[in-house]
């Protein structure tokens, strides 16, 4: 299988449950990796592969359109590579929200999500 990996993706968004989080917006880290079967053996055009760009293009549609949960964007995200692109196998996400809203919190909280297909 070849993956396409996608790293330290950043964005400035909404996500949330509290009325404060979607005043004020977080930066959140993106990691994705799409796994692919090729149907040649050398891949050599760009029709043979999954482009970097329209994934990242993908992420971010999703990214700037505001959740309450992490856990659905991983999923929706995840859904719309795979009907996007049917040759994949599996998908690979972790959303990070680097300034959670917690008192006395030092750190930060990421949701991960796998599917095969």
């Amino acid at each position: 299988m070849i993956a396409i990996k996608l790293r330290q993706l950043r964005f400035f968004a909404h996500h949330g449950l509290y009325e404060e989080e979607r005043k004020v917006s977080n930066e959140f880290m993106v990691d994705l990796d799409v796994y692919f079967e090729s149907s040649v053996p050398v891949i050599t055009r760009m029709s043979e592969t999954i482009n970097y760009i329209k994934l990242y293009e993908l992420v971010k549609k999703h990214m700037l359109q505001t959740r309450d949960l992490l856990e659905t964007l991983a999923t929706v995200i995840t859904e719309d590579i795979h009907q996007s692109y049917r040759q994949v196998k599996k998908v690979s996400i972790v959303i990070t929200k680097k300034y959670p809203p917690v008192i006395n919190f030092s750190g930060n909280v990421a949701v991960s999500y796998e599917k095969e297909f």
